[in-house]
């Protein structure tokens, strides 16, 4: 059997399926970069049960080896204690926060085993865009650390499209490293992708429908205005 078909994705929705993507954030974000250590700070009991975020799990076989954490309700108050240094001197990052929906994409880890395996990778970012078209949001906020070992910084630059906004020396993790802040947008990426017509585009879409089709273009909130006019 190929790992293709041994790789399975789940949303946590309970208490199992987070002590599945605790498994994983003890092992990277804990034990390997000691960056946070409770188990509350890793994965909350309260955000398994929250709208507004989900956290997202690869399995290989019964095994977990790969987590990915949406936020649907930015913390904007603490975007703004960071402190960010723009490197785009014409970009309003303040309204670009308050004028799009945008959701943060983070809390990315896979075990060290498993890094190579892009099906791994793919598999999880597949989940995570699905929910986030079907729930309409716009763009993507990420924070990347500048020059730590694991970083996906070239995943999100040269596969996915994301483009530096701003960087910043502090943040919610234990790491020296600066952050560096990327943004996507979602509806630019998907015309892109779809252009190019390479394979991270049929495998990200592989099981959409039209529906969701639309609301990466753009087109579904327009559809339903005028349905409900």
């Amino acid at each position: 059997m190929s790992l293709k078909d041994r790789v399975s994705v789940f949303r946590v929705e309970d208490e199992a399926g987070r002590e599945q993507a605790l498994a994983v954030m003890r092992a990277i974000y804990r034990d390997e970069k000691n960056w946070v250590h409770a188990d509350e700070k890793l994965v909350a009991e309260t955000d398994i049960t929250s709208a507004d975020v989900s956290w997202f799990v690869v399995r290989v076989d019964s095994l977990p080896v790969a987590v990915l954490r949406v936020l649907y309700d930015l913390p904007i108050d603490l975007y703004r204690a960071y402190g960010f240094k723009m490197t785009r001197a014409d970009f309003d990052l303040e309204a670009f926060l308050r004028d799009n929906r945008i959701a943060e994409i983070g809390r990315f880890a896979v075990l060290p085993e498993y890094r190579r395996y892009i099906i791994v990778v793919g598999a999880i970012m597949r989940a995570a865009v699905k929910e986030t078209v079907e729930r309409d949001f716009t763009h993507y906020i990420t924070d990347v650390f500048e020059g730590e070992a694991n970083s996906p910084y070239d995943f999100h630059r040269r596969v996915m499209g994301f483009q530096t906004v701003a960087t910043h020396d502090t943040g919610e993790l234990n790491c020296p490293c600066r952050r560096i802040t990327m943004l996507l947008d979602i509806r630019e990426a998907y015309q892109r992708m779809r252009k190019e017509a390479g394979w991270i585009f049929r495998f990200l879409t592989e099981d959409w429908t039209d529906h969701h089709h639309r609301c990466a273009r753009g087109e579904s909130h327009g559809e339903l205005t005028k349905a409900g006019s």
